[in-house]
């Protein structure tokens, strides 16, 4: 369940060009509203009929000049490590470089699939410049212009080709709950809580378990599949770029999941990192629950929790709407109570409201508060019903559905969920032409 393909090679060869072709949109590189780039460079794709996750690995390298090749080849190692094939991007006007052979040196020890690809081929002539990269001795070498996206059909017929079948793994029908959050958050402390024995031996030996870990928690009249992501490997080997390393580790996880736990620590607050696993969780639309650990290390006044959960939910905007409850997992404080959040997120998820009631509640909102007028042209939205779908999801019928705007569109999720409970729950509102 769930492919991801990880797009390496050296700076400015195009790799976020391919990400945003291959996710089919323009990601912006900066904007100004908060929360926008926090996933710039996870994304999910779809091609024949096969979906897969793709990561663009430029996105992550930090730092001046003098560190950016030692930080390139790191994040290729983590990429060769997490990533079920690699698309290394080789730009063909500039020629293969130091760097370039260098990142080759390395994937040539893989055994994932690598594809090599020319990019920026343009011209006949460029078409002639890409056959050296023949003498890296990486198979076959695709031709393609990220920018106007020739070539990109047969990469991706290429990969189809070599991802193997999505199978399931025999799992029994029980909602699956991933435990996901930065490295040291208490991830494996809260599995091992929860079914009461050291069920993960924190090892340093690195690499040593690449899919989550699958333990059935069957106790107190819960019956669920716990997956936990907790990065087994040598701390010195990934300080530089924990957070590449922790987001590639969640993904396959949350992917597998219905409900999502999300750990915080709280002796440190809301991470850049966290928000970067959450909005993964978001994109998936799956279930979430955030679980504030820790919270016996943390000096407290009358209004420490309240104040607290403010700066989670100000730091998770746009969407605060989820459940965020303090535990200490060291003291099995409220793990419980967490538990009992999740089956309730998972319910909610699955929750399907009769048309009926739909209308008979949606239809006075929009009376009152319709959409506004544009173009000189009226919007008359008719009729709503929820869609068959995995991710609960609305359509609202109505005259002129492309007039509709992205602020009247979040208006209508929240009185679905005012009036319907969601929390914890992303919501996908279409307006359709009646």
């Amino acid at each position: 369940m769930g492919n991801i393909v990880a797009i390496v090679g050296r700076p400015n060869v195009g790799k976020s060009t391919l990400f945003n072709r291959l996710i089919e949109r323009k990601e912006a590189i900066t904007d100004p509203t908060a929360g926008t780039t926090r996933d710039r460079h996870y994304g999910l794709a779809e091609w024949t009929g096969v979906h897969f996750s793709v990561i663009d690995t430029g996105g992550y390298v930090t730092g001046s000049d003098d560190v950016f090749e030692a930080e390139i080849r790191r994040q290729v190692h983590l990429a060769v490590e997490e990533a079920d094939a690699i698309f290394f991007l080789v730009d063909v006007r500039s020629g293969l470089t130091h760097m370039d052979e260098a990142i080759a040196d390395l994937l040539r020890r893989s055994s994932k699939p690598v594809f090599v690809v020319a990019n920026k081929v343009d011209t006949g002539d460029q078409l002639a410049d890409a056959a050296e990269l023949y003498a890296l001795g990486m198979g076959e070498v695709y031709t393609i212009s990220a920018q106007n996206g020739s070539g990109t059909g047969e990469l991706l017929d290429a990969l189809v080709a070599s991802i193997p079948a999505q199978r399931d793994p025999d799992l029994p029908e029980i909602p699956r709950i991933a435990i996901v959050g930065r490295p040291n958050v208490g991830k494996s402390s809260l599995v091992n809580a929860l079914l009461g024995r050291d069920q993960h031996i924190v090892t340093a030996v690195a690499g040593t378990t690449r899919d989550p870990v699958h333990s059935r928690y069957n106790v107190f009249g819960f019956d669920v599949m716990l997956l936990d992501t907790a990065g087994i490997r040598k701390k010195n080997k990934v300080e530089e770029n924990i957070e590449f390393y922790s987001v590639m580790r969640s993904i396959r996880a949350i992917e597998q999941s219905d409900v999502c736990v999300l750990m915080i620590d709280a002796t440190e607050g809301v991470q850049h990192q966290d928000l970067e696993i959450f909005s993964i969780v978001l994109k998936n639309g799956k279930g979430v629950v955030v679980l504030v650990n820790k919270w016996d290390l943390v000096e407290k006044d009358t209004h420490t929790a309240k104040s607290f959960e403010a700066h989670v939910r100000d730091r998770l905007a746009p969407f605060d709407d989820v459940p965020v409850i303090f535990v200490s997992v060291k003291d099995r404080q409220r793990i419980h109570k967490a538990m009992e959040l999740v089956m309730q997120v998972h319910q909610d998820r699955r929750r399907r409201i009769p048309t009926r009631k739909l209308n008979e509640v949606m239809l006075p909102e929009i009376e009152r508060n319709g959409p506004p007028m544009q173009k000189g042209k009226v919007i008359r939205i008719k009729y709503v019903t929820q869609l068959p779908t995995v991710v609960p999801s609305f359509a609202f019928f109505c005259n002129l559905p492309q007039y509709v705007k992205d602020p009247y569109i979040r208006f209508l999720e929240n009185k679905l969920r005012q009036h319907f409970r969601f929390t914890g729950v992303p919501i996908r509102v279409f307006l359709r032409k009646k």
